[in-house]
């Protein structure tokens, strides 16, 4: 048999790879994640008021289950503390086992969700307030936790977590505090121990330190209580005798926040992973299964838990071989080590869930609501979540978010004031104009005196028929007064079409399009020049009016610009200049006569140069010329048109003598037409330069002469010398053209 590598069964090589990954990243990553996982997973059992095998049983269900079935390959499932609250309020009003049968409700509507296809519409909740659930549950957590810190019991009510603490205060007990300052002071201080020494997780340790000294010192504790093995903690669910309306409220509540939560920590692994891509349908399929299992079982609610899925990312998992080893190694301790878990002190344990509590009210998290004036959402999420139960505080942050959103979304500034020295007064309507805004809009409009005329100016993305009639009727009776009113519509919402048909809001790019799109008029009779200079006045010489008003009696132009007669070239708007800033020359095939009778071309430069002292001069041409197409074919022209074409021959025999810029287009991808017209500017920058007046302006006042070449297919404009072209980057700087 031969031994040559390429004999191997592709299958086999492909085992081989996934084996090798598998033993190099996933187990090491495992061992990681399940150090982090295990006390976290005892710590909301008991936070959670249920049994602390449950916690166990999560765990491991977590791993195996969700991590197989799952859209994630890396994503790490469990008992999570954003469902602690809500668990330890199921067990005080139902009990432990019905608290088991909600578990498995939760999951069955989470396969439900998973199948419909919705998962990403749980993405649309608003940030705020899931910072706000998060920072919510991370007070009750810490409130309660405080009790067992201080040697007494979790209440079932942050309230009476409040009024008691004082009471509890005047009864500590030394050796729980002790042990839970220990866990708490050694997490904090963890981050600064060394690189190489971290690589043990920081639960982990304070836990087993809390643990030995608890041990070895003398004092009691209390202790976590573990009745009989893993396997004895397994029990069936109990359907509940009646009250099955806040049942299936807490299963929902368990659904919604798993998967809400499961589909962040997706987010956030995916983007600590680049590459990486988790099925979001899929995922919450996966975590629906393994929430039935855990329910079925007697484990605590599952959801994907931020810290343990990038944690696991981190330690270098590649596939779901990690999550799922990180389960059974949690089965693996639970069975062979039960004893050491009911050495734990409770108060070890409440340290931890303490300061995991307090880091869930996240500064960050707070000035980015302020500075996105949230603030008052944010805050009125934690007192729903803390005071009254977690989906009530959900509901009021939803219901606050959504207000705000629609005020933002419907606001609209008015403001009516006379025009400085025009004896005119302007109205301005900014934002979206519903019947909303009716007792704004009629308020200003009543401050506007009678006589002067008056200028309505709607800068509008929306408008409604109710206010379309408010300003028809204000305007027509103060016309029939014997006043003026002009309409001057900026935005994309249009008075014509208020009444023809349901409001739409209008998109900022319809103001890009009008702009710099062809104008589309309509057949028949209509005059375009009319119809034009009509929509002119009616939307931007408004806007004009004042520039154009600072430059009546002064020139201040910077550049002498001759182009094409083409119809499709606009200057201004390849150039992005406004009015007064172009002196603009235009002629068939952008042509700078030589020799000729023709001197308009060169009146306009020496008028450019020495009156108006522009700083350069530029000649541009463009593709799909006309004139040139005509030219390079020899066409036989009327009088006219040919006498004229005989300024640009000396461009065509140029560019058949091998032209360095027809060369360099060529190898642009330019055809032959185009070629022509780029030569044809380099030509006639060699024209301008004879000119007395444009030596002069170089010489003395270091006037730029350039030759521009605008390109239709692309709009891009390429600048062309008198020995090659180049493309302007972003930045303005020429670059080395490349072929297209």
């Amino acid at each position: 048999m031969s031994t040559d590598t390429d004999s191997v069964p592709r299958t086999s090589r492909l085992h081989t790879l996934v084996h090798h990954r598998v033993l190099r990243h996933d187990v090491p990553a495992s061992v990681v994640v399940f150090l982090v996982a295990l006390p976290l997973s005892l710590g909301i059992a008991v936070a959670s008021g249920a049994p602390v095998a449950a916690g166990l049983i999560a765990a491991v269900v977590g791993g195996v289950v969700a991590g197989a079935v799952g859209g994630s390959a890396v994503q790490v499932s469990g008992p999570t503390a954003s469902l602690a609250v809500v668990v330890a309020e199921s067990v005080h009003h139902f009990g432990w086992a019905v608290t088991c049968f909600v578990t498995v409700g939760a999951g069955l509507l989470q396969i439900l969700f998973g199948l419909s296809r919705i998962a990403r519409g749980a993405l649309a909740i608003a940030p705020v307030v899931v910072h706000g659930m998060l920072a919510g549950i991370g007070v009750i957590i810490a409130l309660q936790q405080v009790h067992v810190l201080l040697g007494g019991n979790s209440l079932s009510s942050s309230l009476q977590s409040v009024i008691q603490l004082p009471h509890q205060l005047m009864s500590v007990h030394k050796g729980d505090l002790c042990m839970g300052l220990v866990v708490i002071a050694i997490l904090i201080c963890w981050k600064y121990v060394p690189r190489p020494v971290r690589v043990v997780p920081g639960p982990l340790v304070a836990v087993v330190v809390a643990t030995v000294l608890s041990l070895a010192l003398p004092t009691h504790v209390e202790r976590l209580v573990l009745n009989g093995s893993l396997v004895d903690a397994i029990g069936l669910p109990v359907l509940p005798h009646g009250g099955w309306f806040a049942i299936g409220m807490t299963m929902v509540t368990v659904a919604l926040i798993a998967s809400v939560e499961t589909l962040l920590s997706a987010v956030a692994v995916d983007k600590a992973r680049p590459g990486g891509s988790t099925d979001f349908d899929r995922e919450l399929v996966g975590q629906g299964a393994a929430n039935v299992t855990s329910g079925l079982l007697g484990g605590l609610p599952i959801a994907a838990v931020i810290v343990r899925s990038v944690t696991n990312a981190n330690a270098g998992a590649q596939t779901r071989a990690a999550t799922v080893l990180h389960g059974l190694w949690i089965l693996l301790f639970a069975v062979a080590l039960a004893a050491v878990v009911q050495q734990v002190p409770k108060a070890a344990l409440a340290g931890l869930l303490i300061l995991i509590g307090v880091q869930l009210v996240k500064l960050a998290h707070i000035r980015l609501a302020r500075r996105t004036g949230e603030l008052y959402v944010y805050l009125a999420t934690v007192l729903g979540v803390v005071f009254w139960n977690l989906l009530l505080g959900m509901l009021i942050g939803l219901a606050l978010s959504f207000a705000l959103l629609l005020w933002r979304v419907v606001r609209v500034t008015i403001c009516a004031g006379p025009v400085p020295e025009t004896g005119r007064w302007k109205v301005t309507v900014d934002g979206t104009c519903t019947f909303l805004a009716l007792p704004k809009l009629t308020a200003e409009l009543a401050k506007v005196p009678a006589g002067p005329p008056v200028t309505i100016q709607l800068t509008v993305d929306f408008l409604d028929h109710a206010s379309y009639e408010v300003l028809t009727e204000w305007a027509r009776r103060r016309e029939s007064e014997g006043g003026t009113v002009d309409f001057v519509e900026i935005g994309t919402a249009r008075m014509a079409a208020a009444p023809a048909g349901p409001p739409e809001r209008g998109h900022s790019r319809q103001v890009l399009d009008r702009v710099i799109g062809p104008r589309r008029h309509s057949g028949g009779r209509v005059d375009p020049i009319a119809a034009g200079i009509a929509s002119y006045h009616r939307g931007h010489a408004h806007l004009m009016r004042p520039h154009l008003n600072e430059l009546r009696d002064r020139h201040d132009a910077h550049s002498f610009f001759l182009t094409c007669a083409d119809a499709r070239i606009v200057p201004n708007v390849i150039t992005d200049s406004g009015p007064g800033d172009l002196f603009t020359v235009r002629n068939v095939g952008n042509l700078v006569p030589v020799g000729g009778s023709d001197i308009s071309v060169e009146a306009a430069l020496i008028y450019a140069l020495e009156k108006l002292d522009v700083r350069a001069v530029v000649v541009c041409g463009h593709s799909g010329c006309g004139a040139m197409e005509a030219l390079h074919r020899e066409v036989q022209a009327d009088p006219g048109f040919g006498d004229w074409l005989a300024y640009a021959r000396p461009s065509l025999d140029r560019f058949r003598l091998g032209h360095p810029v027809a060369v360099a287009a060529a190898l642009a991808g330019f055809g032959e037409v185009d070629q022509l017209g780029m030569v044809n500017v380099a030509v006639q920058l060699e024209s301008l330069l004879a000119y007395p007046a444009v030596r002069r302006g170089v010489e003395e006042r270091g006037v730029a002469v350039s030759g521009l070449f605008f390109d239709l297919a692309t709009a891009r404009v390429i600048e062309v010398t008198v020995d090659g072209i180049a493309d302007f980057d972003d930045r303005g700087a020429r670059v080395t053209a490349e072929p297209v």
